[in-house]
């Protein structure tokens, strides 16, 4: 039987759940997005023509294009919306799996036992537009890179199948930008050598490529020649994370547990950018010395963003912990979790605030969670 794998990505996915609410808004460009020193998270296609991109400094897109109208961005919108989106792909598809707020993936080999592939696949995409009043675009082939590529190449609302034999055809006269996860370090490192197509860089040697690129040279490799295995996995919604500590003798010292407490915000936080979560709920919770257990929470705009949300336990901390009795243990839960592909709040943060998280991760991801901590994460008497 052959593979048949389908990505559907919705159009301009904030931008689109905006105009549903207000139609004044169609046909404007439009940026999703921060304050003055925030970054673009959407887009319109109008406001794209005159060069703005998503990630893009908000002062150089409105100097791109000033006669845009900026909005500040609803993720609980976004959030019910792609929910919406994701129950209907579930009920009609075999195995779903959703890859980020906006973008799916279905394998739906073996339909075309019983239906044209390409046809159950339209009918789907005009099926979600007609419920939800979404535009969406989707790719069909082989594997989930040749599927997302040609998804990317007939946005918006585009309708694009590369069939087995149409694979390399397909790929080869494409820029390498095009594969998915190949970063702009990649792609200049590998532009210096005259690696600019996708074909070039499949007639490569693969054993050059790890020489270059280490262990990413061979996966790089494979998509360039149209090969993913990578199964669509079927999606389930995490409801939660959380971390606790119960501690070696009871206590009292209060300096140290909000010591505690940004340590484990911090964990948490770190986990959450890695998975491509946010969260809505932030819960403290506390146990006495006489196993009293109680707990507090808070509904936060949703976030992955450290500073934001040891702000909010701190808080919640202070207000839950009021009878200056020793604490036995001491924990930190998020809920409300949203899957999405940005690392932290595009909506709140400076340009200046992401490169910092960003650096931050990067440094984690090499030398271990533990390798950097706010210093005052350090004054804890009751380490982890």
């Amino acid at each position: 039987m052959n593979r048949t794998v389908v990505h559907m990505d919705l159009d301009t996915f904030f931008v689109s759940c905006e105009r549903l609410i207000n139609s004044e808004l169609n046909g404007l460009p439009l940026i999703i997005g921060g304050g003055d020193r925030g970054v673009v998270a959407s887009c319109s296609y109008e406001a794209r023509m005159f060069g703005v991109r998503s990630a893009m400094p908000m002062k150089m897109a409105l100097r791109l294009c000033p006669q845009a109208k900026v909005i500040k961005g609803d993720m609980e919108l976004y959030s019910k919306q792609s929910k919406l989106v994701t129950e209907i792909m579930e009920e009609k598809a075999p195995v779903v799996e959703r890859a980020s707020i906006d973008e799916f993936y279905l394998d739906i080999s073996g339909i075309d036992q019983f239906f044209g592939c390409y046809k159950w696949t339209n009918e789907l995409s005009q099926f979600v537009f007609k419920q939800t009043g979404l535009p969406i675009s989707f790719g069909l082939s082989v594997n989930k890179t040749v599927s997302k590529i040609a998804t990317g190449e007939g946005k918006p609302e585009g309708k694009i199948e590369v069939c087995k034999n149409e694979v390399r055809p397909f790929l080869n006269p494409l820029s390498i930008k095009k594969i998915p996860m190949l970063g702009d370090a990649t792609f200049k490192l590998l532009s210096r050598i005259g690696i600019r197509r996708i074909q070039t860089l499949s007639e490569m040697p693969v054993e050059m490529l790890q020489k270059l690129l280490g262990k990413n040279g061979n996966e790089l490799w494979k998509k360039a020649n149209g090969i993913d295995d990578r199964p669509v996995e079927p999606y389930c919604e995490r409801k939660s994370i959380s971390t606790e500590q119960t501690f070696d003798q009871d206590t009292i010292d209060i300096t140290a547990m909000k010591a505690l407490l940004v340590r484990m915000v911090e964990k948490l936080c770190f986990q959450l950018r890695n998975e491509q979560w946010l969260t809505s709920v932030i819960v403290v919770k506390i146990r006495y010395t006489n196993f009293d257990t109680e707990s507090k929470q808070c509904k936060i705009a949703l976030t992955s963003c450290d500073h934001v949300i040891i702000e909010n336990v701190q808080t919640l901390f202070k207000n839950l912990y009021q009878r200056r009795m020793r604490l036995r243990l001491i924990g930190v839960k998020f809920a409300g979790l949203v899957r999405g592909n940005y690392q932290i709040n595009l909506f709140e943060d400076t340009t200046e605030m992401i490169s910092l998280y960003q650096a931050l991760d990067k440094i984690k991801n090499r030398f271990g969670e533990n390798a950097i901590h706010r210093s005052i994460s350090l004054n804890s008497k009751l380490r982890r």
